[in-house]
């Protein structure tokens, strides 16, 4: 409990970051890459003689990108400082051998741009129970998007197959069935077939009906069928129930595919919010994105979204006003935060509404 509430002051508040970290802080760090990149844009800077946990997370990034081969002991010594004047060098900045603002953003884009090849290379058509360093690399960098949340161990299993197909479906790339998921589409054909089959003798009826009542209806035309509030809409459902029952799960844990309140990923729990208020919303960010309406500047219960860890919006929240919002994160769950931190104000792409067709 107290890591908890040591973590939640960290993310909530922005507040500097000391050495009293604990080696527990930093496992939980390791688990969350994504809240290790927020933590290394908090810090002001980095620089020779230094000893902490931000110095830790920076060593294993250049580490990741060939820059460094020593121990990871969060120590700022003479080999990190070499390796990130190698590093300044080679991507034409002031060599100072100092962890700055721009160098940790340059970092952070690189590693980034490491993962993305990685997934761009493979083409990602693994069987279950397939082993090797291929599934390994392809989930580190899943683990690292945030689609992947289990052990990295090489072997191609039923959650390495989930987090490749989300992956997949956000970047629009063909789904590759295996076998265990052909038997299940095949069971699932003929109930989809018969409900088309219903829905086109219902459209028939519907169009016998109309035919019928046309000339009654020729001077006052009026849809044939009343239209339902099948589409979310802030017009349709108060600003404050949608602010209500978005703050109800306040502390709800993530979960990558999360889509209930034992746990939610982010457009997992916005989906939750609006259906509950009658109001559908798709189920990916991307989804959400193309569905809602923009809008110049966010007013309370519009949406607001993100880029994080690909082109294009990945992240979204719920604008609460005052320049706060409350979306499901990734490293502290369903939380609030502030438009104005760095890491959320360098991504914003914009707002958008919620409205009916």
């Amino acid at each position: 409990m107290l890591l908890q509430d040591q973590i939640s002051r960290v993310v909530k508040h922005s507040v500097a970051y000391s050495f009293a970290f604990s080696q527990p802080f930093s496992f939980y760090v390791d688990a969350y890459p994504m809240m290790q990149n927020e933590i290394l844009e908090q810090s002001n800077m980095l620089k020779y003689g230094m000893q902490h946990e931000s110095v830790r997370m920076l060593q294993h990034k250049l580490q990741r990108l060939s820059y460094y081969d020593s121990s990871i002991d969060g120590e700022f010594g003479v080999l990190t400082e070499y390796a990130l004047k190698k590093f300044q060098e080679d991507h034409l900045m002031d060599q100072n051998g100092k962890a700055d603002q721009d160098t940790i953003k340059a970092i952070i884009n690189k590693e980034e741009d490491y993962y993305e090849d990685i997934l761009e290379q493979h083409e990602l058509t693994f069987s279950f129970g397939d082993r090797g360093d291929d599934v390994k690399e392809v989930q580190e960098a899943l683990f690292y998007f945030g689609y992947y949340r289990d052990d990295i161990d090489g072997i191609y299993g039923e959650k390495s197959n989930e987090a490749v197909k989300a992956y997949k479906q956000d970047t629009g790339m063909e789904i590759h069935h295996i076998e265990a998921e052909v038997h299940e589409e095949t069971v699932e054909t003929p109930q989809i077939a018969s409900v088309e089959v219903e829905q086109t003798e219902q459209e028939s009826a519907n169009k016998q009906s109309d035919n019928m009542t046309n000339e009654a209806t020729e001077t006052n035309p009026e849809p044939s069928v009343p239209e339902e509030n099948t589409s979310s809409s802030t017009s349709s459902v108060s600003v404050s129930e949608i602010i209500s029952s978005a703050k109800d799960h306040l502390g709800t844990p993530y979960r990558w595919g999360g889509t209930s309140t034992s746990g939610f990923d982010c457009s997992g729990y916005l989906q939750y919010v609006f259906n509950r208020l009658g109001a559908n919303l798709p189920r990916t960010v991307s989804e959400i994105w193309n569905a809602t309406k923009q809008v110049e500047q966010p007013s309370v219960g519009d949406i607001v979204f993100f880029e994080t860890y690909k082109p294009g919006p990945s992240h979204a929240g719920i604008y609460l006003g005052d320049g706060k919002f409350i979306h499901a994160s990734e490293s502290n769950g369903v939380d609030i935060s502030e438009l104005s931190m760095s890491y959320w104000s360098e991504r914003y792409l914009g707002a958008k509404r919620v409205t009916l067709d």
